[in-house]
């Protein structure tokens, strides 16, 4: 089987009438989708409960995207189970047949990927852009992964002594827990999915609560290619409920996980005791968030440029990125003039419900928009100035406006703890020495960035920036599958660098044969 050299699905070029039309239709098209009651799946077989699961849209909090499955303690046993008995089977499935699966599953997303997207817009507040690029890297998951699983299906390149014949094969593991975020709904959630499922694993997903209408569309598409009965069981609900049963079940060989510090370190916990029955340390691949920075330092090639980068990785899509900027660490000399300028450039963000395209929709709900209230808040009663934003919008979504705080400490509170919003911390630095200090001084170690025209400088950061992705010279969002591995130190994660190439090797085990041979 031969594919093509991996290309990067294209972002949609929405200057383009026909592809805003385009657009505009599938917004239309997925709304015939709300308030549609959908089933937990297990092996194929459709389960409603009493106690539903609803599923809001930011921008309109009372509009429902869609209703689902709270599944009980039973439906979770059940899954795992099941994934079990049907791994048996999915493992013994040749690698090209597998890899056709997920191919024809990007193919057809890619022909339907403005209404994918456009789920994306009404469930968890994307703008069109930050929708579509979103899909673009599910695609580029599957299309990655593919090719990957081929590679690594020819197996260990091993020495060769005489008298034997060696070789190192590659594995699944078994069943695997995948519990994605709601942040990047649907790439995430298909790049964990599918590496599992191409390596040869089955998989028991459970989506974020925030966001389960775009992955019952992904569920569908599988369903529509006709991959095995499964081989991915559907699971909805509260993590209260399901969530520690599934990973502490006996059976459940590994866990994929993306969210929270808090979460991903409690998963990691009880992943490790082991259960009666458990023949296995089971593996836990963890992505944990950060609390990212932008060095700014005092020779740098383009003020205007590195405004505006540190703007676009702070706000788009409402900070809520893992890898979004939400620490700037300017050099004195420039300090204030580039404060004046971020506050200048924030005039230019347009805040407004998803669908109509704004810079910066909604928040993704309730608790998490009082959240960011609340850290505003404290960042003034710790002494930071506010100089743009800082306030709450609209009572119909839930809305607020890119906030800019400037003269942050390095240890306050809103410079150390992820807040998951539009709030961005400026920290003056003395120089270049300085300002990596600063941005190492925090528990994560996920993305950063430097804008500087010192090829000394640059050099320097390369070594002591102690982060996972580091960019020069540009913003320190949008890392693409195959360019850009992804993955952080520290508690930003087990730096599984998704999209790379030693990714897939996390969801199988090697064995090496040795033969003997006549002499």
């Amino acid at each position: 089987m031969k594919l093509s050299k991996f290309k990067n699905e294209p972002f949609t070029d929405f200057t383009k009438k026909k592809n805003r039309q385009d657009f505009e239709k599938a917004l239309n098209k997925v709304t015939k989708r709300f308030n549609i009651e959908y089933p937990v799946t297990i092996g194929g077989e459709k389960f409603f409960t009493d106690n539903k699961l609803y599923s809001f849209n930011p921008s309109d909090k009372e509009q429902v995207v869609g209703v689902f499955q709270k599944a009980s303690a039973e439906m979770a046993i059940k899954a795992i189970e099941i994934a079990n008995n049907t791994f048996h089977d999915w493992k013994k499935t040749p690698v090209k047949e597998r890899v056709k699966y997920i191919l024809e599953a990007a193919k057809r997303m890619r022909k339907r990927k403005h209404e994918f997207s456009a789920m994306m817009v009404y469930e968890v507040g994307k703008n069109w852009a930050e929708a579509d690029g979103d899909t673009a890297e599910a695609i580029d998951f599957m299309e990655y992964y593919s090719r990957e699983m081929l590679r690594y299906s020819e197996g260990m390149n091993v020495v060769q002594i005489q008298g034997e014949k060696n070789k190192c094969e590659y594995l699944p593991l078994g069943v695997g827990v995948v519990i994605p975020p709601w942040n990047f709904p649907l790439a995430i959630l298909v790049g964990m999915t599918v590496a599992a499922v191409v390596t040869g694993n089955t998989v028991v997903l459970k989506p974020s609560s925030d966001s389960p209408a775009i992955a019952q569309m992904f569920f569908e598409l599988l369903e529509e290619i006709k991959l095995p009965k499964g081989v991915v069981n559907f699971l909805t609900g509260d993590g209260s409920v399901i969530g520690d049963l599934i990973v502490t079940h006996h059976l459940t060989r590994f866990v994929s996980f993306t969210g929270s510090m808090d979460v991903g370190l409690r998963i990691n916990e009880l992943a490790a005791k082991k259960q009666a029955s458990q023949k296995w340390i089971k593996r836990v691949v963890a992505e944990m968030g950060g609390k990212d920075a932008i060095i700014i330092d005092s020779e740098i090639d383009n003020f205007d440029n590195a405004v505006k980068g540190v703007i676009q990785s702070a706000f788009g899509f409402q900070g809520q990125k893992c890898s979004a900027c939400s620490r700037v660490i300017v050099d004195e000399k420039l300090y204030d003039k580039f404060c004046d300028a971020l506050a200048e450039e924030a005039k230019n963000i347009k805040v407004s419900a998803a669908a109509d395209n704004p810079n910066m929709g909604p928040v993704i709900n309730e608790r998490s928009k009082n959240s960011i209230v609340n850290y505003i808040k404290k960042a003034i009663d710790e002494g930071g100035k506010l100089i743009f934003g800082g306030g709450e919008l609209s009572t119909k979504g839930f809305f607020i406006q890119p906030t800019i705080i400037k003269d942050v400490k390095p240890d306050a509170t809103i410079a150390q703890e992820e807040i998951f919003g539009p709030v961005l911390a400026v920290i003056k630095s003395n120089n270049f020495d300085n300002a990596l200090e600063i941005a190492n001084n925090t528990l994560y170690g996920l993305t950063g960035a430097v804008y500087s025209r010192s090829k000394k400088k640059l050099e320097k950061a390369e070594k002591e920036f102690f982060v996972g992705n580091l960019y020069l010279n540009r913003k320190c969002t949008g890392a693409l599958v195959g360019v850009h591995p992804f993955g952080g130190f520290n508690m930003s994660g087990t730096d599984s660098k998704a999209g790379g190439r030693d990714y897939l090797g996390l969801f199988m085990q090697a064995k090496s044969i040795a033969q003997k041979t006549k002499n």
